[in-house]
């Protein structure tokens, strides 16, 4: 661990009181550094923003906010950047958020209050260097895809390593673990990449590591990440590739890394029929390497439905479902612990496979809870329901739990839905008291 501490440093070590200094480095960031620098006001007594060569308002905006704005000559060296920022920083904590993260005001007040308990006592203070809490990664419409861990919030004398995907360098035994703060993160949306040509410059810098390190799989790791985002059937290529390796790797891969590189494949090749052995095995591999987690099981299952393959499936999604009840499961889990939704709905479809009609409305039910417009689950549940005796009214009456039976609309997409599963006489039933209301909402 690099530490720098001088007397000065080592005496505001020594206080109780919790001196919180925002750190950032930023460039071009004029869209997000108003939001960047507003969830930290309440409790950090000072904010250090260092540009690397802004041609926008950043600085400007940053300034009129009330930051410390200092200027760093960008050498490709994410780590030197923090550091210097760093260097600034007068407080005994660091909070070193990017300008597209951000704590929500509660979860910041929470965060204050996890490092004031650490600060005030002293076997904490000796103990706990850093915070690790969730980093949720966000979509262009502001939903979570993915969650992993982080430490943004350190102690004033830990610095970071490494040119690029920099992270700081201390032992993991001194990182106090907490799961109910998150930092939110916009930076890997499709918008964000568009806008701010991260991908190019990533795989530059990266390619660069590699030129010293050509071995390093947790670097290739990353390359892969960067060249999926990029797009082209090329850079897919040549990602798999290096997935590939990666999950070939031994203790030397971050398990955080080798996790994605198999979640990702099973992701690139889960809808194409001829690759569907190739995913299986693949998978598998992962799961007798990453034993009980949940992720990888849904995606052998999703697989198994694939191949129509449904006893084995519905054993394994069982088995997930039973991982799913457990917290120390979703720890590592960044696909089914974010939106069980997508289990449900391939259980759903391995229980119509088996006909087992309990099971499809179990879960179909599920489903259509939280998205009634999920007409691959619909059309299954309607088709099993009639298909074992259930009448229409019996049908219509569980579906009314579901759909508002007034509603033209709901009603159309329930007719559609029952003539596509071949219900034909429910079909013109649901669709002619759509009808009706739409007569009677005209008049």
């Amino acid at each position: 661990m690099a530490k720098k501490k001088n007397k000065k440093r080592n005496l505001r070590e020594a206080q109780p009181e919790v001196r919180l200094s925002q750190c950032m480095i930023v460039k071009n960031e004029e869209k997000n550094i108003e939001r960047a620098l507003s969830w930290a006001k309440g409790i950090a007594f000072e904010q250090i923003v260092v540009d690397t060569g802004s041609v926008d308002r950043t600085v400007e905006i940053a300034q009129k906010l009330g930051a410390k704005v200092y200027h760093f000559s960008w050498i490709s060296d994410f780590s030197a950047a923090k550091n210097y920022a760093i260097e600034k920083a007068t407080g005994n904590w660091i909070a070193f958020l990017d300008a597209d993260e951000y704590f929500t005001p509660a979860d910041a007040e929470k965060m204050m209050y996890h490092i004031k308990q650490i600060q005030s006592t002293p076997a904490l203070r000796t103990k706990w260097f850093a915070v690790n809490c969730p980093w949720a990664q966000l979509n262009d419409s502001g939903n979570p895809f993915a969650i992993f861990a982080q430490e943004r919030v350190f102690r004033s004398f830990i610095r970071y390593v490494g040119r690029i995907h920099e992270h700081i360098d201390m032992d993991v035994s001194h990182l106090y673990r907490v799961d109910d703060i998150t930092i939110m993160h916009t930076g890997y949306t499709q918008a964000a990449y568009g806008e701010t040509q991260k991908a190019d410059r990533n795989i530059e810098m990266l390619r660069a590591e590699l030129i010293a390190k050509n071995d390093d799989l947790n670097i290739k790791s990353y390359l892969a990440d960067s060249l999926i985002v990029k797009g082209g059937l090329e850079n897919h290529s040549e990602a798999v590739t290096l997935y590939k390796q990666v999950i070939e790797g031994g203790p030397e891969v971050h398990p955080v890394l080798k996790k994605k590189a198999y979640t990702t494949l099973m992701d690139m090749y889960k809808e194409s029929a001829d690759r569907l052995s190739e995913c299986e095995e693949i998978c598998r591999k992962g799961i007798r390497e990453f034993q009980n987690d949940i992720d990888l099981d849904y995606y052998l299952g999703y697989i198994l439905n694939q191949k129509k393959e449904f006893k084995e499936a519905w054993e394994v999604f069982q088995r997930c479902e039973k991982n799913l009840l457990k917290s120390s499961a979703l720890d590592d889990s960044v696909i089914v612990s974010i939106r069980p939704q997508v289990l449900f709905i391939q259980m759903a479809l391995a229980a119509q496979g088996l006909e087992n009609v309990e099971g499809v409305v179990r879960y179909s039910t599920m489903v259509l809870r939280e998205d009634k417009n999920y007409e691959g689950v619909l059309k299954p549940y309607i088709w099993i329901l009639l298909k074992h005796g259930a009448t229409e009214d019996e049908v219509l009456g569980l579906l009314a739990k579901m759909y508002d039976m007034d509603n033209p609309g709901d009603l159309v997409f329930i007719g559609r839905a029952a003539k596509d599963c071949g219900a034909i006489s429910l079909a013109r039933r649901v669709l002619g008291l759509a009808q009706e209301r739409i007569n009677r909402h005209s008049q």
